[in-house]
């Protein structure tokens, strides 16, 4: 029999701010996270915006010496871990380290790093290069890193399937759970890649926004006039447990996680398959895993990139799903406000599943001004809304053709 799990825990770093309140408030108010990007120049780009992490305190969760061998990436995963683990509440001996586990994953990586030792490279040669150079940059140190701050020895892993990331964490670690082989997971993404090289690799595929003139407005997802996605950072992890293990040891429970569903479009490596047919198959199957019908979803965080195949195909998919039931949805797009965190951004936006049925709140889509014909659903324009909320999707659609889907329940015992 399949155990049941349930969330106990979050942590975040975002644009929004980096704790659970600030960013849950941020977003409730419509606050846009976007603005100049001051961690290089950008003269040459034609993308001169962000949505960078402000007030990141990395020494309130590792001693100096590490900071300066721990890639940015990594540090915001420790920091939203250590937050969440606090937020569980967790005490010495009641927990089993050997049933901790561990999945984190970040669709880019150290960048920041690697493009740093490879100009120390060119310009003082290879003996100059960092000794720690590889464990920082690596995509597994992560989850490697957290796995150490909290001393958890079950299973550890780390995934990359793009923006997909954050959910397939959570969603393995769920299924980690269920089958017994943990107790606790830690489970989320990270990413720090406001870098040249990945604002330029992106500027280059001409993925993002150039709305330089206002930036609070360039993120702009299911809108008529919108350009393209805005490049964003940070970490959401949450604290997956399973119930007997929450109830044993008292624990808050926030919300249950019910439903998992991943599919792949098996088409082509950035353009999402015609009629999000793979979106779609990922939803049939968090709705199947969680043994409910599509009537019974409430709200879909979406993935809503403000670009222009993503948000129609998005669309498409969940019309297909849900049929007339779509038009009574609730849906939003969290990255209207934060950006695309890119591996980091499926985490926290199951973060925002679990606070709208919490406190059954929807937040908006801010930056809908102009209907799209071809996206004609209710994407909570630009204020949020009070709903009644039992279950909420949250999706995501990542290059190369990854889709996963989560589902969550309102706590009931």
């Amino acid at each position: 029999m399949k155990k049941r799990v349930v969330v106990t825990g979050m942590g975040v770093v975002t644009p929004l701010g980096n704790t659970i309140e600030e960013f849950w408030n941020n977003l409730l108010k419509g606050v846009s996270g976007v603005d100049y990007i001051t961690y290089f120049d950008t003269e040459d780009f034609p993308t001169k915006i962000g949505a960078q992490v402000k007030d990141f305190q990395g020494e309130k969760y590792m001693d100096k010496k590490e900071l300066k061998k721990t890639d940015k990436f990594v540090q915001y995963a420790i920091a939203a871990a250590i937050e969440g683990w606090k937020d569980a509440g967790f005490k010495e001996g009641e927990y089993n380290p050997h049933k901790v586990g561990v999945v984190i994953g970040s669709g880019i990586g150290g960048i920041e790093t690697f493009e740093q030792q490879h100009k120390i490279y060119l310009e003082k040669g290879v003996r100059r290069i960092s000794p720690f150079f590889v464990p920082m940059m690596i995509s597994n140190m992560a989850a490697g890193g957290v796995s150490i701050a909290l001393g958890a020895k079950g299973p550890v892993s780390s995934v990359v399937t793009a923006c997909a990331t954050g959910t397939n964490a959570i969603g393995d670690a769920f299924k980690i759970i269920q089958r017994g082989d943990a107790d606790v997971m830690v489970a989320g993404g990270a990413e720090a890649a406001i870098t040249p090289m990945g604002l330029g690799g992106f500027c280059a595929a001409r993925a993002v926004s150039t709305n330089n003139d206002d930036p609070q407005k360039a993120s702009r997802p299911f809108d008529k006039n919108r350009d393209g996605f805005v490049m964003g950072e940070g970490a959401g992890v949450v604290i997956l447990e399973s119930l007997e293990h929450a109830q044993r040891r008292k624990a808050k429970i926030l919300a249950e996680v019910v439903g998992y569903g991943w599919a792949s479009d098996a088409f082509h490596v950035v353009q999402p398959a015609p009629k999000g047919e793979g979106g779609a198959r990922a939803m049939e199957l968090a709705l199947i895993d969680a043994g409910i019908s599509p009537e019974k979803i409430d709200y879909i965080n979406a993935h809503g990139t403000s670009t222009d195949f993503n948000d129609r195909l998005e669309t498409e998919a969940i019309k297909s799903i849900f049929k007339e039931h779509a038009y009574k949805l609730n849906i939003s797009s969290t990255k209207s406000m934060t950006g695309h965190l890119l591996g980091a951004a499926g985490a926290i936006e199951f973060i925002a599943c679990v606070m709208t049925v919490l406190e059954d709140k929807i937040h908006p889509t801010i930056n809908y001004e102009t209907p799209d014909p071809d996206c004609d659903l209710n994407y909570t324009p630009n204020k949020f809304v009070e709903r009644r909320v039992n279950y909420a999707m949250s999706n995501s659609l990542g290059f190369g053709g990854h889709n996963a889907t989560l589902v969550v329940k309102k706590w009931q015992s």
